[in-house]
């Protein structure tokens, strides 16, 4: 019997799930055996779970899970350097050469383990099955208003929170930038069709922000892009890969620029291919706002788990989007499982050694 592991996030500020109890059940139903870890954090409570036939372990006790279980979680696991003897099904990031993800990989290897990582869960053509883009460009969107506003008050942004759904999230910002008085920014967001790009558009428009949206036609002759440092704020909206052009680099910190704050909400400044030369690391729950510049001031926002701010809307969403492939899970060697293990298969075969 296949057995799914479902871990509790061990990362502050990471309230998200990527099954639901409606989902959980349907598992089940389907012939699955799955154990939900107890969690102080999550968003979606544990009575659910219980009520739908789950098998209810203790939280952070997935290192002691059978062997054969496969273990499920989101975000990255504690960074202590133990073998990993479970296949993990998680976002690695751990395929485009980041220092982080190499050490991860090493960790697999020493104990036996596999990462199916959700990021390169695809379709056919090539397609991610379950993303939780469209609430990363969202609240992406939302925090980098919050440095645009914190700027016109003088300062720096500051500690951003979850919310208990988007309509707070909403009201609070309105209310913020209603009390600077000041005119809307101007927003130029890249990746204006796929879904972080969407969800970004669709901040903006709630809050009266003017977008200029842009996406592979408009960026294909590979750059420069002036028009980027004519907007107050650039909300970057895709996924940084080989032959990605920049759209950002170093001398925009000393040329002439509109431009204020930058979201990054893909958020991939270790990889060799990040579109953003201004900036080398992610920011955080506590300090949102990296300042790269200082007269005029130029912010990078860059924190990478950016729909835990709506952890209920945005596990939901994903878990509705994951469940078909979850379902297959009993079938590890075709469909997006196979493909996942293929790319798994390549970089591990590639990894050097620390």
């Amino acid at each position: 019997m296949t057995h799914l592991w479902v871990r509790a996030e061990q990362r502050p500020n990471e309230e998200r799930v990527g099954l639901t109890p409606e989902g959980a059940a349907m598992l089940i139903a389907a012939g699955l055996r799955v154990t939900v870890e107890e969690s102080h954090a999550r968003a979606i409570p544990i009575e659910g779970y219980r009520a739908a036939g789950c098998e209810i372990a203790p939280e952070n006790s997935w290192s002691d899970a059978p062997r054969d279980s496969i273990v499920f979680g989101l975000k990255e696991l504690p960074e202590d350097g133990t073998p990993l003897i479970h296949r993990h099904v998680m976002f690695g990031h751990a395929f485009k050469g980041q220092p982080a993800g190499q050490a991860l990989l090493r960790r697999f290897r020493a104990g036996g383990g596999m990462l199916y990582d959700l990021e390169y869960l695809v379709d056919e053509a090539g397609r991610r099955v379950a993303a939780f883009g469209y609430w990363a460009g969202f609240a992406g969107a939302a925090v980098s208003l919050k440095c645009w506003a914190a700027q016109l008050r003088g300062g720096i942004a500051g500690p951003v929170r979850q919310y208990p759904d988007k309509d707070a999230l909403l009201s609070d910002l309105r209310a913020e930038l209603d009390a600077i008085g000041a005119a809307r920014p101007r927003a130029l967001v890249i990746g204006a069709l796929g879904r972080v790009g969407t969800g970004a558009a669709d901040l903006c428009a709630e809050l009266g922000v003017a977008v200029t949206k842009w996406d592979i036609a408009e960026t294909a002759h590979g750059g420069p892009f002036p028009e980027v440092l004519e907007h107050e704020i650039f909300l970057n909206c895709i996924l940084a890969r080989p032959g990605c052009p920049v759209f950002v680099p170093a001398s925009a910190t000393t040329d002439p620029r509109k431009l204020r704050v930058i979201g990054d909400i893909a958020c991939d400044p270790s990889s060799d291919f990040s579109p953003i030369k201004v900036y080398d690391r992610v920011t955080d729950w506590e300090k949102p706002a990296l300042r790269v510049a200082q007269d005029p001031p130029l912010d990078v926002t860059a924190i990478d788990n950016l729909p835990s701010m709506l952890p209920v809307e945005s596990s939901i969403d994903y878990a509705s989007q994951l469940l078909p492939a979850l379902l297959t899970l009993g079938a590890l060697s075709e469909g997006v499982w196979g493909r996942a293990k293929a790319e798994y298969d390549r970089h591990s075969a590639n990894l050097q050694e620390a």
